[in-house]
């Protein structure tokens, strides 16, 4: 029976000095059940999670022990996996810069791949190995200038992007890789952007990823991985009605759509799906203000927590957990020196007062691992199911 992020009680939930942030391990152990149940038949699948959508050790840990890989951003994200016990050979490492001191972490770790989005990222790569004896796998990140409807901050696959390199040069930079003696060419990656719910967007990808095998088979190539990115998006809107993502349609989509080789592997990199769900921040009211026709319900977290909002105009279902009173309109903000610090705007919320405890949902993604120090503001904890019921 799936869970639909309920919450310990108010007593527990007062145990921790607000604000932050409360992992449902239920919800999340549920959700790499259903990833699992949706691949299992496939053993030519790999799934990878996304580790720069949450990077709390006591996640990873799980994640970890459910058997999936990672997908990593930078040498910090290499390294947390590494601790969390992640095997090297599981370990994607992509990123449009790639700094030398974290491509040597990779190559001494032995990550399974580099996603390399330039001949001069390739080239240093090559230079490294060279200096260190060690072999570099590599997938060529092909921008497919696909359009993922999602918000334009999001969109990583269209040719304005930064990100990957052109489809017309793929052959010449393969031809590259064969005069460059410590890399070998491992296949291809693509990511066409994040929080993306119209399945026609993947399906355009499968088209395009199509397209380029049989233009790389026509030069004589041949990738012996496939890499799709990952991009599937949750429900900000409705969480209790679905917990857990469109995982089938997802999956289906590749399934039914991608013309995979004899031998080939198709590699995920799911990130906000895994988590986003499983993850509520958790503040206290500190004051409710009225002005004019306005009420203002300011609570003790803010854009340093939870920076979404601000920055995407992104929303969260926000619910009171302390009052069951008539409903009442606020807008929901919080304390720091920028305007922006808004979390929503004129929404239902149970009436509120001072020491209400509220729980801003579907914030396990892109929440505390974005979190700041701005205003020298303290980074929130992150607690799981079993932290707070063990206190």
């Amino acid at each position: 029976m799936t869970t639909n992020n309920t919450y310990p009680t108010r007593q527990a939930l007062q145990q921790f000095d607000t604000p932050y942030y409360y992992y449902d391990t239920e919800l999340l152990r549920q959700t790499l059940a259903a990833i699992k149940a949706e691949t299992a038949s496939h053993n030519n699948y790999f799934v990878h999670y996304a580790v720069k959508a949450n990077a709390n050790p006591k996640l990873l840990k799980i994640i970890k022990e459910a058997g999936f890989g990672i997908d990593c951003v930078s040498g910090g994200e290499i390294q947390a996996a590494l601790d969390a016990g992640f095997p090297a050979e599981s370990i994607m490492f992509a990123g449009v810069g790639k700094a030398d001191w974290e491509i040597e972490l990779g190559l001494d770790a032995g990550i399974c791949c580099f996603n390399i989005e330039s001949v001069p990222e390739m080239e240093i790569i090559n230079e490294i190995a060279v200096r260190k004896g060690k072999t570099a796998n590599v997938c060529l990140r092909i921008n497919p200038n696909v359009e993922a409807h999602t918000h334009a901050n999001i969109m990583t696959g269209l040719s304005e992007n930064k990100f990957g390199i052109a489809m017309t040069d793929m052959i010449d930079v393969i031809k590259r890789i064969e005069q460059l003696e410590q890399i070998h060419f491992l296949g291809l990656h693509f990511h066409i952007g994040s929080q993306i719910l119209k399945m026609d967007d993947f399906l355009r990808l499968c088209d395009r990823i199509n397209e380029l095998q049989d233009y790389l088979e026509e030069n004589g190539y041949k990738a012996e991985i496939i890499d799709v990115g990952g991009g599937l998006g949750v429900d900000y809107d409705a969480p209790e009605e679905n917990p857990i993502p469109a995982f089938n349609a997802y999956f289906d989509v590749y399934r039914k759509n991608l013309k995979l080789r004899e031998g080939q592997q198709l590699h995920f990199e799911l990130g906000r799906a895994v988590v986003a769900q499983c993850g509520s921040l958790i503040t206290k009211v500190l004051f409710v203000k009225e002005n004019g026709n306005k009420k203002f319900v300011i609570v003790d977290a803010g854009m340093t927590e939870l920076i979404r909002p601000a920055l995407y105009g992104a929303h969260h279902k926000i619910v009171n957990l302390t009052s069951t009173e008539t409903a009442e309109t606020y807008d929901v903000v919080g304390p720091i020196c920028e305007s922006s610090d808004v979390f929503d705007k004129d929404i239902p919320l149970a009436k509120t007062k001072r020491g209400d405890l509220i729980a801003i949902k579907t914030a396990g993604a892109y929440g505390e691992t974005m979190a700041s120090c701005y205003n020298c503001r303290k980074l929130p904890n992150g607690y799981t199911t079993e932290d707070i019921m063990s206190v």
